[in-house]
């Protein structure tokens, strides 16, 4: 019986990553009833962002406006996907979701914009991972497709 590296190098990344969400969505709980906690970090990231950045345009007209409903949809949405990624539940979907999550998180932070982004752990590996995933599917055996037979007569 031969082992199929592929299924099983995708079946790792997805649990992997599913862990991942799902402690970094425990992390937030409590944004679910206090919402200055990502108020205070919009803040923080608003002063440092350079002026007319994309960080800085995002943070004005989408982040800092919608506060109160992205710190209840972060922390649910990480939990979610988490534990959806975990038991292999529509792994693209959810996948997709992460990798939009992280990406929002890395624009309103400014941080995909510098150097530094490439050797941070939540950066490029987490982006490249969640829309690897997302792009691959699930790591679900295929059913195996029959050999059309070819009529030689």
């Amino acid at each position: 019986m031969a082992i199929d590296r592929q299924r099983l190098g995708l079946t790792l990344l997805r649990l992997c990553l599913g862990v991942f969400f799902l402690f970094e969505g425990l992390g937030k709980i409590r944004w679910l009833t206090d919402s200055s906690i990502l108020a205070g970090q919009f803040a923080e990231w608003s002063q440092t962002a350079a002026a007319g950045s994309i960080a800085q345009i995002y943070l004005q007209r989408i982040a800092v406006p919608g506060t109160a409903i992205f710190a209840r949809l972060v922390p649910l949405g990480e939990l979610t996907c988490g534990v959806a990624l975990v038991l292999n539940f529509w792994t693209p979907l959810f996948a997709f979701i992460t990798f939009f999550m992280a990406l929002n998180f890395h624009i309103a932070g400014g941080t995909i914009f510098k150097f530094s982004f490439l050797t941070n752990g939540y950066g490029l590996p987490v982006l490249g991972s969640t829309l690897a995933l997302a792009l691959t599917g699930s790591s679900k055996p295929r059913p195996k497709q029959p050999k059309a037979k070819l009529d030689r007569s």
